[in-house]
């Protein structure tokens, strides 16, 4: 399960952490779903966020692994709920538009423009780690551009380009 936090002035996003929750396999599916209850709690106690986002879960052919993502999601957002934030879901292909521009992006592609958009030199580990931060930038967007287009009417694409230039390749 990756996980990422970032820290927001305005419009200004700075990713403060992104990593992963590794679940070894030889331990049973209560202990991996004590260390994801665990790591969130961490996290919150570490970082104090505000709000949870998360990837809504998509449908597999394998129903005991769709079982399993629904039992690790679950006991995220009950932390987070636990903790008084609000969740935000968002699908695969909503998260890859808000990132790329293109729905059907891979996951390189999600990483590269997110690597633009943050400023960031790293190196990507793992695409868990890297969704992660595409779900919370996703949900950073989601919030500016409910609050700027309250008031404030896109003009076109020309409008669009001048106000995002680190979003276009």
């Amino acid at each position: 399960m990756g996980y990422s936090v970032l820290q927001v002035n305005g419009k200004v996003i700075k990713m403060i952490t992104m990593d992963v929750v590794k679940l070894s396999a030889k331990k049973d599916m209560y202990e991996r779903l004590q260390m994801i209850h665990q790591t969130m709690n961490d996290l919150i106690q570490e970082f104090h966020p505000q709000e949870l986002a998360i990837e809504a879960p998509f449908f597999g052919k394998n129903v005991q692994s769709m079982l399993k993502l629904g039992r690790a999601q679950g006991i995220a957002i009950a932390v987070a709920m636990q903790s008084g934030m609000p969740v935000t879901e968002y699908s695969p292909r909503k998260i890859k538009q808000s990132i790329t521009g293109n729905g059907n992006a891979d996951k390189e592609q999600v990483w590269k423009m997110l690597q633009q958009i943050l400023s960031l030199s790293s190196r990507q580990t793992s695409f868990d780690a890297s969704d992660a931060l595409a779900v919370a930038v996703c949900h950073h967007f989601q919030d500016n551009a409910a609050m700027t287009s309250a008031g404030n009417k896109s003009k076109g694409w020309d409008d669009f380009i001048k106000k995002n230039p680190g979003r276009v390749l």
